[in-house]
């Protein structure tokens, strides 16, 4: 059956956004370039000893939930008013919001899948605010509207999060996420007839649904109900495994793992395609350090067998023959290789490798057709090899240019399989790809309104402070001069082994339409080059992530496609941590920054949600030399009397994920020690989360405000319009 890890048709969404803003708190016509005046933030004397180290947090009360806080409540009122008050007087959000809306409108669709003979696909008509599930019986049948979220809400913040379909294709089972929160309930429904069933399971986060053969059940993971007042704050410890059967109530599902004796620990089940064994990978933190456990399901009083029995390496399972085991490791390879373990005979000496490790990184592995499809980074772009069962070398999947695909998904006797690909400035377009030929059908390509012929894209490598050579992309409209005149946003992640890659983005488009160039670095901590590229960026050696950073920026000036007036930065998440610490640690280089749903307060990240499962990249206060560490970059504790750059931070009063403490805190410091001029605020959103299942009209809103931020602050003149205000942005 196919992995429940299946691409879902759900852009990714890094910034949330205020949709209802307050009455702005400047009059008409008012000078938004004098010194803010921003909302008094109470300072209380509140230290913690960290190791014989006192540390002051003065604006720990922010950390309390928004929703059971009235001091913070009104704190959060207070601050928008005075964002949209400036926002609302930038003149081009407009024009910027009206390309961005022209721009957005076109039919977006997924990589399509099949299971038990149906075939099913996302779809979005253009600006809809949730993608809706189509299904058809055939490949050439046709389409119908399965399931469609924008039916749930009237303000478009209810999403469909994830699905699941039965091996036989006769159910869905479906998880639903509100108000961006990574909590979930799942439900399931029958294909044919689109009927609800009454099954409802509650409490989920981070789980797919992944079935048994016969379609009468499925396997997922769940907390605790959380107590009242404390769902989006609490620590997810203690995670079990349980298995559904359809039909019947939450409370009677059958209790598959757990333990107690680890609470740290998390689940995450797979049921092997011939329905023989359940795969546990087990985890203590954010990477594939999984330990391996199974059980074989024909065996009613079998118990489950530990494989492998430490978190040394990763191991992600692939597919199994029988008791052959694959695996996907960094066991030996650095940059990942694909191994058999024969279960009936598991030591190590017995191992057996089937793709070996190469030059470029293994990103993943899927067993299609009886052949396994290795995808590979090769300095950022992907690549996708063809291997026979025995690891033998079969083909290469050619692509339209250099880019990212992602899908390949599949039953070990399908003999076909379904990808798509994009790159900075080409819209995405979905294959067909038939395993017995090796050729590639196209099926769609995105119709956005540009051509992409105006724009280029170049790929230069630098050297950051120490002589690491570090890849960074660079896009933008043809005859883009290298002249240190250009507005430029860089934008980077560094961290938890996710690689950097070049997609396609409407609102990035919009960002180089309007004269912008936009830059993207492949920092250390990223997945671009395999285990010691992530490990050189984590904990003890975090600070390589922000050096990194800042040598991108030093390029850019130095070698004149900007400069320090029109440089801004970007990132989201552990990206919003790397703009905080880069503004803290080089204010003099940046114009302006936007850090959004940050882990700002390194010392207290992991005592909130999933912040636990982190201390794998950050390390934990809790231990004296990477104390020392965070303690060194931390933003909000870094934050010192300085003239900083503008500066909108971005939160979310329903993000459980990075809750919103971090970015309150952050923003109630930057004004307490800022000493310049520019504006550094917060744009905080109700009813939105961490970014997963953002309705576009947020969206939108959200980056006509980002945009014309900069457009302000970088002093940026757009491209004139055509003869009309209807005419597209840039148009020359």
């Amino acid at each position: 059956m196919k992995k429940t890890r299946r691409a879902v048709f759900l852009p990714v969404l890094l910034m949330p956004v205020v949709l209802n803003a307050p009455e702005p708190v400047y009059a008409e016509g008012a000078d938004t370039t004098a010194a803010m005046a921003y909302p008094a933030t109470e300072r209380i004397e509140h230290y913690d000893d960290y190791h014989g180290t006192k540390v002051h947090d003065p604006y720990r009360w922010l950390e309390d939930d928004v929703r059971e806080s009235d001091e913070v409540a009104q704190w959060v009122e207070k601050q928008n008013k005075v964002t949209f008050g400036y926002l609302d007087q930038i003149p081009e959000r407009e024009r910027i919001k009206q390309r961005l809306t022209e721009l957005w409108d076109y039919e977006k669709l997924s990589t399509p899948w099949q299971q038990g003979g149906r075939y099913f696909v996302f779809r979005n008509n253009g600006l809809q605010n949730q993608n809706v599930l189509f299904v058809k019986d055939s490949f050439e049948g046709e389409e119908r509207v399965l399931i469609d979220p924008n039916t749930w809400s009237d303000d478009g913040t209810v999403a469909m999060r994830s699905t699941s379909v039965d091996p036989k294709g006769k159910y869905l089972a479906y998880a639903i996420g509100d108000a961006g929160s990574d909590w979930q309930t799942w439900r399931v429904m029958e294909v044919d007839s689109g009927m609800v069933l009454d099954d409802e399971l509650k409490w989920v986060k981070f789980s797919g649904a992944d079935w048994t053969p016969d379609g009468k059940g499925f396997f997922y993971g769940r907390y605790a109900k959380p107590e009242e007042g404390a769902e989006f704050q609490s620590l997810n410890l203690n995670r079990k495994i349980y298995y559904h059967r359809i039909g019947t109530p939450q409370s009677d599902d059958v209790m598959v793992y757990a333990r107690p004796d680890h609470p740290d620990w998390g689940f995450w089940p797979e049921v092997t395609e011939d329905g023989k064994y359940l795969i546990l990978h087990t985890s203590i933190g954010t990477d594939a350090r999984y330990r391996i456990f199974y059980r074989d399901l024909s065996e009613p009083l079998g118990g489950m067998v530990e494989l492998i029995d430490n978190f040394d390496h990763e191991y992600t399972f692939v597919a199994s023959n029988g008791p052959v085991f694959y695996f996907q490791t960094n066991n030996g390879a650095p940059k990942r290789r694909l191994i058999a373990i024969d279960t009936q005979n598991p030591a190590l000496e017995n191992w057996r490798e089937v793709i070996p490790e190469s030059e470029a990184t293994l990103i993943e592995v899927e067993f299609v057709n009886g052949q396994f499809l290795a995808r590979f980074l090769e300095d950022a772009k992907t690549a996708v090899r063809v291997h026979a069962e025995s690891g033998e070398f079969v083909r290469n999947v050619d692509f339209p240019g250099i880019g990212t695909a992602t899908g390949f998904y599949g039953d070990h006797d399908d003999n076909e399989t379904f990808y798509s690909f994009s790159s900075f400035t080409t819209p995405t377009s979905v294959y067909r790809y038939d395993l017995e030929t090796g050729t590639s059908e196209l099926l769609d390509t995105a119709k956005v309104d540009f051509d992409p012929a105006d724009f280029t894209v170049r790929q230069i490598f630098y050297e950051s402070k120490d002589g690491t050579r570090v890849p960074m992309f660079l896009a933008h409209k043809k005859g883009v001069k290298d002249d240190g005149t250009n507005p430029t946003l860089l934008y980077g992640y560094g961290g938890f082994d996710i690689p950097m890659r070049p997609s396609f983005s409407i609102t990035r488009l919009a960002w180089m339409e309007m004269g912008g160039v936009f830059a993207m670095a492949n920092l250390r901590g990223g997945g671009e080059y395999g285990e010691e590229w992530h490990k050189a960026g984590t904990k003890l050696q975090k600070q390589n992530v922000f050096d990194d950073f800042i040598a991108a920026a030093e390029w850019l000036i130095d070698n004149k496609v900007t400069k320090k007036e029109k440089l801004a930065i970007q990132g989201g998440s552990n990206g919003g941590l790397l703009v905080g610490a880069a503004i803290t640690q080089r204010p003099d280089l940046f114009q302006a920054a936007l850090p959004a749903v940050g882990v700002m307060d390194m010392l207290r990240f992991h005592k909130f949600t999933a912040g636990r499962f982190w201390t794998d990249d950050y390390g934990s206060s809790d231990d004296p030399e990477e104390f020392k560490a965070l303690y060194a970059y931390s933003p909000y504790h870094n934050l010192e009397e300085a003239s900083y750059p503008a500066t909108l931070v971005t939160t979310a009063d329903t993000d459980d994920r990075v809750v919103p403490g971090h970015s309150f805190k952050f923003a109630a410091q930057l004004q307490h020690a800022h000493k310049g001029d520019a504006p550094v605020m917060i744009r905080i959103e109700t009813r939105a989360g961490h970014g997963g299942g953002t309705p576009t009209t947020m969206r939108i809103e959200q980056y006509t405000d980002l945009w014309g931020f900069l457009v302000k602050n970088l002093d940026m003149e757009l491209p004139p319009m055509v003869e009309s205000d209807q005419a597209p942005l840039g148009a020359q």
